[in-house]
């Protein structure tokens, strides 16, 4: 039963649709970040959030900056458990050279609108600045077929379940196949805000000092059914497990109370050895009935619906100082202690996910640690000529110092980021930059439930001026991930097979569109 349970856990996935950024981190705030990620020491109006510390260098006056980016994410995890998915009688998947059959899960993330606001006010020295955008997470995952970890544990039952009925159908196979319907979404997104000043402290010199306001939300949807096991034991048709178990239920249960009348009667007669015989017969019986009876309850299948939502509020310091031609600028983001509050109603978490001691996370009322990193960044601007700039930044995120349910597994990622913009004429400009994203995950983390590869990242774009005082901006920006190759050996649980070989390759694409405007007055 434990073995079916963890399987179910697989349902319950989180969905981290970061487009740009370490763990729960979006930096991708702004079309001039997919034009040149390498923005960590540029002055423009989109350092309200890449180096509001810079803006103080900006005329006087109003500045803003609306934009809007449309992304796409894919998740894929290649499976095999074993050589178990060949039995699925309604997708059966082919073995390769090592006698494993593969198949593909692929989860979908679409975030067809993420917009962002930058507005400053400067004023002598002083700069007022203004940021809100998606700033964690931004769009839904959505698996159609489940992941390979359910369906695994679920094939793993037929050649278990044939080792353990073996003597009660001598000479036959039971089971041959399984099938399954499964389902899974998650979504989650992390609005923020910034509000903050900076201030000149020299003609080379600012300093910044802000706040920023964290809401989250995020809603998980899955379920497990139609647990189907097929075989001679059920004429070659498709037959509900939890029917099955319940039939093998009522036979071990009526073998108990018939092994119990045995005993007594043995006893009675004062046969001793005959009474203790049949008693041994009871209370195997009636174990088996046990057994058999939780696998009836769990393979009814789960239904999860969860909605969470939570607030934090941390503080925000940056400087930057201009050397000539150089810029040189750093940041640090404080970490926000995020706390979200589970609502989960009695229809959307049903009796068999409450009997699961690992769904606990997402029972009603629960409040679930998911804190942003703190966030360190530097970066360097250098103008080669009046029309010709270089930057070069790194960031680093603070992972391990969040707490979250996956904090023991993870640590922290390092990104770093080269770019260049060349003004063409006075009206059009263009700019493109790669950025690489190093994640340092333990192997435990890495499952189809959640994981994270490093990656690389180019993006390009351009700008044309339409007016002296407005500017529009339009990018593409495009993340390759590795793959990452896991291989474990798992307990087959039958007497014919020690262990079972699962292998998981993991990996995602993801790109980005954006066009966004720029008005100065």
């Amino acid at each position: 039963m434990k073995t079916i349970k963890l399987a179910l856990v697989a349902l319950v996935f989180s969905s981290h649709a970061a487009f740009a950024g370490g763990f729960l981190t979006n930096t991708n705030q702004s079309v001039l970040f997919l034009r040149n990620p390498a923005r960590d020491a540029a002055i423009g109006i989109d350092g309200v959030y890449t180096n509001p510390a810079g803006v103080a260098f900006m005329a006087d006056g109003w500045h803003l900056s609306f934009n809007w980016q449309n992304a796409h994410q894919t998740r894929t995890i290649n499976s095999a458990y074993g050589p178990l998915f060949a039995l699925n009688t309604k997708n059966p998947a082919a073995l390769d050279a090592e006698g494993l059959a593969w198949r593909e899960f692929k989860g979908v993330a679409d975030a067809p609108f993420l917009p962002s606001l930058q507005a400053a006010y400067n004023k002598n020295r002083w700069s007022f600045q203004f940021n809100v955008a998606v700033s964690g997470g931004g769009g839904k995952c959505e698996f159609e077929n489940g992941l390979g970890s359910f369906e695994g544990v679920v094939a793993s039952m037929v050649p278990r379940l044939n080792d353990q009925l073996a003597s009660a159908v001598p000479g036959v196979t039971p089971f041959s196949g399984y099938n399954l319907n499964s389902y899974m979404k998650g979504q989650q997104y992390y609005f923020g805000a910034t509000l903050g000043a900076a201030y000149k402290v020299t003609e080379n010199l600012s300093v910044y000092g802000g706040v920023r306001f964290l809401y989250g939300t995020a809603n998980y949807q899955g379920y497990v059914k139609d647990i189907n096991l097929v075989g001679p034991y059920t004429l070659n048709n498709d037959v509900p497990a939890h029917t099955i178990f319940g039939e093998l239920k009522n036979r071990a249960a009526t073998g108990a109370q018939q092994a119990a009348a045995g005993a007594a009667a043995a006893a009675q007669a004062g046969n001793a050895d005959l009474a203790a015989y049949y008693q041994g017969l009871a209370t195997g019986y009636a174990a088996t009935a046990q057994q058999m009876g939780a696998y009836e309850i769990v393979t009814q299948g789960i239904n999860l619906d969860c909605d969470q939502s939570g607030f934090g509020i941390a503080p925000i310091v940056g400087v930057d100082y201009k050397l000539g031609r150089l810029n040189l600028a750093a940041k640090f983001d404080f970490k926000v202690r995020m706390r979200l509050k589970n609502s989960n109603p009695a229809e959307g978490f049903n009796v068999i996910a409450q009997a699961v001691p690992q769904l606990a996370k997402y029972a009603d009322g629960n409040v679930v640690a998911e804190d942003s990193p703190a966030l360190f960044t530097f970066g360097a601007q250098y103008e080669l000529t009046d029309k010709w700039r270089v930057m070069a930044g790194y960031h680093h995120f603070f992972d391990v110092d969040t707490k979250q349910w996956t904090k023991d597994l993870i640590d922290d990622t390092n990104e770093f980021n080269v770019g260049t913009e060349y003004d063409i004429t006075d009206w059009l400009q263009v700019s493109g930059g790669l950025q690489k994203t190093n994640y340092d995950m333990e192997e435990d983390f890495m499952n189809d439930i959640s994981f994270n590869v490093s990656s690389y990242t180019f993006g390009l774009g351009f700008g044309v001026k339409v007016a002296d005082n407005v500017k529009i901006n339009a990018a593409y920006f495009q993340t390759n991930y590795d793959t990452y190759k896991k291989t474990e050996q798992v307990s087959a649980n039958t007497t014919s097979s020690a262990t079972l070989t699962v292998k998981n390759n993991f990996t995602r694409t993801n790109r980005v569109f954006g066009v966004g405007v720029e008005w100065d007055f």
